[in-house]
């Protein structure tokens, strides 16, 4: 009996190893092979080949990107609730789990039709500044 609790530890501690690894391994991988100067023309980090120009506050992003990503995340966290209906599927009757999934994803479908009225996925036309 005292074996096969050695043998449960040993497998708590032979994964514990393996995930400091992977934790420590990208950075240690990384301290190893990052250049240690500075790119010489501008004095800053080379980085994917092209010079930097201007600041980070010179760039604006239209608001239509940021609201893409809000229903992207509530949508997507929406889903996640059906992988639970799914797996519980078979303890309820299937006219009442078809009636609650009908209803979670009409409910859903209303919150997309409600931001399409919105006027949310209609790009603005740009103009281009010469």
């Amino acid at each position: 009996m005292a074996e096969q609790y050695l043998v449960d530890y040993m497998y708590v501690l032979v994964l514990l190893i393996a995930g400091i690894a992977c934790g420590l391994g990208p950075l240690v991988i990384s301290r190893i092979f990052a250049p240690r100067e500075l790119y010489r023309k501008t004095l800053e980090p080379y980085e994917c080949g092209m010079d930097p120009y201007g600041t980070a506050w010179n760039i604006r992003f239209d608001i239509s990107y940021y609201l893409y990503a809000l229903i992207f995340l509530a949508f997507d966290v929406d889903i996640l609730f059906l992988f639970p209906v799914a797996t519980a599927f078979d303890q309820v009757s299937a006219v009442r789990g078809i009636s609650e999934l009908l209803i979670f994803v009409g409910i859903l479908s209303l919150a997309i039709v409600y931001a399409w009225v919105k006027g949310v996925f209609t790009w603005p036309n740009r103009r281009k500044v010469c």
